[in-house]
């Protein structure tokens, strides 16, 4: 499926599927929106896949992986090679990510979408070997960035015909705060440091290159700030990419995707600015300890449901969400409503 087709094919969520949620959530037995945001998100979920039972059993968590070339600049702390390690670990599920998955009872595919390095991970998709330099020219093409958003859509589309019902979007890729960092200071028009944190531990000498070296990306290739495919071409990362096309692909299959922290949250607002419908699709689960995070999060409109420090990426944010939505659920599914039980039973309640 191309980018265009998916694009075509999201539709605004189902206002009718979610009044009658509302309502069911009113009419249950407890006072008038009590579990907050535990009622949102389910009414959002009603709304997306337009069914009016919740059904979101069978999780994924889609882990795209990618190197970027900016590790050059001394931007990280640890070099390309652990990005293969932590793809390898993915497909043997013993990362942290995957171990939160088997508690949660979430599946993982872990993607190459553009390693250095071939690894035990699925390479169908994958769009070149790691991005190039920014600081000495675009990462990469146009059509390397579409090419990886397509891989993402993809991706969600045979999820979709497996019969998963809801998303969760992790990354691997060492340099990736560096990418992200330079993509959100363009999009929200904001100053470099007010966006670049230490990532996986950076000194402040390694935060100062970290800084430098994306002013000196951002300036050398000029992104435009009004087109997101732009930006994620010039200062962005093939796993930003892929996981904005994840979001875009749930949006056009009709499926919840959860945002994990940071770098997913940069590719959910290139997602966002591509279609802007899509936004509506997007759960946040947590709010990284990364300093553009929140900001990201502000100007989507989206409000997280944990508050934990949380920065380790892979996903681990919004499989943490996962018990939370599926406690909604449960309740949601289950509850009576004062239609369904009697009038003695109504009085004694009253």
């Amino acid at each position: 499926m191309t980018l265009e087709e998916a694009i075509s094919q999201v539709k605004p969520l189902d206002e009718e599927k979610m009044k009658i949620a509302k309502k069911r959530w009113d009419n249950i037995a407890k006072p008038l929106h009590s579990l907050g945001k535990m009622e949102d998100i389910i009414t959002q979920i009603v709304g997306i896949t337009g069914q009016e039972k919740a059904d979101i059993s069978k999780k994924v968590l889609v882990a795209m992986c990618a190197d970027n070339g900016v590790v050059e600049e001394g931007v990280t702390q640890t070099g390309q090679e652990v990005t293969a390690i932590v793809a390898d670990n993915f497909v043997n599920e013993t990362t942290t990510a995957c171990v939160m998955c088997h508690q949660c009872g979430v599946d993982i595919m872990p993607v190459d979408v553009g390693m250095v390095t071939d690894t035990t991970a699925r390479r169908d998709f994958k769009v070149a070997y790691g991005t190039k330099n920014m600081t000495k020219g675009p990462a990469m093409t146009r059509e390397e960035a579409v090419k990886a958003i397509e891989a993402g859509i993809n991706v969600v589309k045979e999820l979709k015909e497996k019969g998963y019902q809801m998303l969760a979007t992790g990354e691997m890729g060492i340099g990736n705060t560096t990418t992200s960092s330079a993509v959100a200071s363009v999009l929200l028009k904001q100053p470099v440091e007010a966006m670049t944190g230490r990532g996986a531990g950076l000194t402040s000498e390694g935060l100062v290159r970290k800084i430098n070296a994306i002013k000196k990306a951002i300036e050398l290739n000029q992104p435009d700030p009004q087109d997101a495919i732009d930006v994620l071409a010039k200062v962005g990362g093939f796993d930003i990419g892929g996981m904005a096309g994840v979001f875009l692909g749930g949006a056009a299959f009709g499926m919840p995707v959860l945002m994990d922290g940071f770098i997913s949250c940069v590719s959910a607002l290139i997602a966002k600015m591509i279609c802007p419908m899509a936004g509506d699709y997007m759960i946040a689960s947590h709010v990284s300890k990364e300093p553009a995070a929140h900001l990201i999060l502000e100007h989507m409109g989206k409000d997280p449901v944990l508050h934990a420090d949380m920065c380790l990426g892979e996903g681990t944010g919004a499989i943490a969400l996962c018990p939370f939505i599926d406690m909604g659920a449960t309740l949601y599914n289950t509850l009576s409503t004062f239609e369904d039980i009697n009038v003695d039973q109504y009085e004694e309640l009253k």
